[in-house]
């Protein structure tokens, strides 16, 4: 299956937090860990527990960024990704930036050009990829 979510993240399921309704799954993709908050029936279906291989899924329009490597304390936001700015493209009002983790993953986000500019978002810099955990979709092979 092919599917137009830019940002597949291959990892590996280090947690699963059972709640009544939903939990939260902690997929470990080296130096940082992404949280996704699914239903419980989710989590049974996929078979997700720790120690299997899992994909974290999340579009780009899901993602929000903020310049430097310092994690941002009293966000509600639980995924704060640090990576390297590795493209900036403008179109007309929105543009793409990815960042690159120190393990090779990209993360895009679509933003606007004025968030672009007002954060002096450019190739090379250090910059967080904010997402939270809800929008995280989750999947296996």
């Amino acid at each position: 299956m092919k599917i137009s979510a830019r940002n597949q993240l291959k990892g590996t399921v280090s947690a699963v937090a059972e709640g009544a309704v939903n939990g939260v799954v902690s997929i470990d993709l080296g130096s940082t860990t992404v949280k996704a908050d699914i239903t419980m029936e989710a989590i049974n279906d996929l078979g997700l527990k720790e120690g299997i291989d899992a994909v974290a899924i999340i579009k780009a329009s899901n993602v929000m960024f903020a310049a430097g490597s310092e994690r941002i304390q009293g966000i509600s936001a639980r995924n704060q990704i640090a990576g390297t700015i590795v493209s900036v493209k403008k179109g007309a009002v929105n543009g793409h930036v990815a960042i690159e983790t120190a393990e090779g993953a990209r993360i895009m986000g679509s933003i606007t050009n004025e968030a672009i500019e007002d954060l002096g978002l450019a190739e090379g810099a250090a910059a967080l990829a904010i997402v939270k955990s809800t929008d995280v979709i989750v999947g296996v092979e």
